[in-house]
């Protein structure tokens, strides 16, 4: 079989690579001539533990390769971006633009699935609108939804060991899907609608950001009344029944930071503890800026000289490269914006360069800096030993302290 992967980006590449080591015939199409070039040379754009080394060995077979256009196959796979637009609405925008770019090649027994995270009742828009363009299609493709459920860091095992729910717009859409996925994932594939596996998506991220809310909630809380949040979630944590989440400095990624929003949009009356949960996140990174900025303040007002501060992580979260919708980032930002003379070391071990922020050696920045903010856990920052002799704003649990 042959597959055409539109995307090549941080869930779309990887699951092309999984898919053409078990044999199935990849095209991968980015509009990024970089990204193309450099997965054509068997160089991964992206920070993924072991899968460069599997890019280059299906690069090598033949199984994968990188173009800017789609090519005629068996098998179509959307997964671009789904951002949001205006006051936090959905934008199916690039799902669209993708979906369009294969319609001259589809034809009768092709199946067309979309991975990409998309509002309810996105893969009946694509439906309809190729069923539009090529009304001669009409119940003579397969169409589906399977959203991806992968963890950065941890890909390789889990786009082939993680159940997945798949859901068609007829049973026979469906039957179609499981058959393809069934080549590469060894998890349990659950069946199911295309309008119940949206929303099984935006559901599972939805609660994972409301669970991270009452541990931000928690930490503010806390802080107000001078009680450790790590320590007093680890005691409430000994009960059999609690099972509360470490706090961080906000949500950030281009899934939890983001998919609640696709319920909040269509469902504004009924989704309060989502949108709350949603609110809650965002104002930790504002919260945490405000510290460092107040600290930066009070170590000025005592020793007369502006401090040096190392902000410590710009990736979402540990031991990734992918500063989506990173709240490290904004309060980097906020930070840096609200005094622009003062010495601001910015810190990414996974990032070589930045072309807003001047990077600093993490050791270097650590043994320069007065005010020490601790943004992402990153393990390279747990070799850190903590000192009494610099202000250390830990948000993200490197020493409980």
């Amino acid at each position: 079989m042959k597959a055409c992967f539109m995307g090549l980006g941080y869930i779309g590449l990887p699951t092309a690579i999984i898919a053409a080591k078990h044999g199935i015939k990849v095209t991968g199409v980015d509009i990024n001539p970089s990204v193309v070039e450099l997965t054509n040379q068997g160089k991964l754009h992206i920070v993924e533990p072991g899968l460069e080394a599997y890019l280059q060995e299906v690069v090598k077979t033949g199984n994968l390769k990188a173009s800017l256009k789609p090519e005629a196959c068996e098998a179509y796979f959307m997964v671009v971006p789904t951002p949001f637009k205006g006051n936090h609405e959905p934008d199916i925008s690039y799902v669209e633009a993708a979906t369009r770019s294969v319609l001259p090649l589809l034809k009768a027994g092709d199946l067309y699935v979309i991975e990409s995270t998309s509002p309810i009742g996105t893969t009946e828009k694509m439906r309809d609108l190729i069923y539009g363009e090529r009304p001669e299609l009409k119940d003579k493709i397969y169409i589906a939804y399977c959203p991806e459920r992968v963890l950065p860091g941890n890909v390789i095992y889990e786009l082939v060991h993680n159940d997945r729910v798949i859901g068609g717009i007829d049973e026979e859409s469906t039957n179609k899907a499981i058959e393809f996925y069934s080549q590469f994932v060894q998890g349990t594939l659950h069946r199911t609608n295309a309008r119940t596996a949206e929303m099984c998506k935006l559901t599972e991220n939805s609660s994972r950001d409301v669970q991270i809310a009452f541990a931000n909630e928690l930490s503010l809380i806390c802080d107000k009344a001078g009680i450790n949040v790590w320590e007093l979630i680890n005691l409430a944590n000994k009960h059999p029944r609690v099972n509360i989440l470490q706090p961080g400095c906000g949500v950030g990624g281009h899934c939890i930071a983001v998919d609640p929003y696709f319920i909040t949009a269509d469902f504004p009356m009924e989704s309060k503890i989502i949108a709350n949960a949603r609110e809650i996140n965002n104002y930790k990174a504002f919260w945490c800026a405000e510290k460092v900025q107040n600290e930066m303040l009070k170590f000025e007002l005592k020793h007369h000289r502006k401090p040096i501060i190392a902000m410590m992580g710009l990736a979402f979260k540990p031991n990734i490269d992918d500063l989506r919708e990173s709240p490290a980032k904004y309060i980097t930002t906020k930070v840096m914006q609200s005094c622009s003379n003062a010495d601001i070391l910015v810190v990414e071990p996974n990032v070589q360069e930045h072309k807003v922020f001047k990077l600093t050696d993490y050791k270097e920045a650590y043994d320069r800096a007065d005010i020490v903010v601790m943004l992402v856990a990153h393990d390279v920052f747990k070799t850190l030993s903590w000192t009494d002799q610099k202000v250390i704003l830990d948000f993200c649990g490197i020493y409980k302290k």
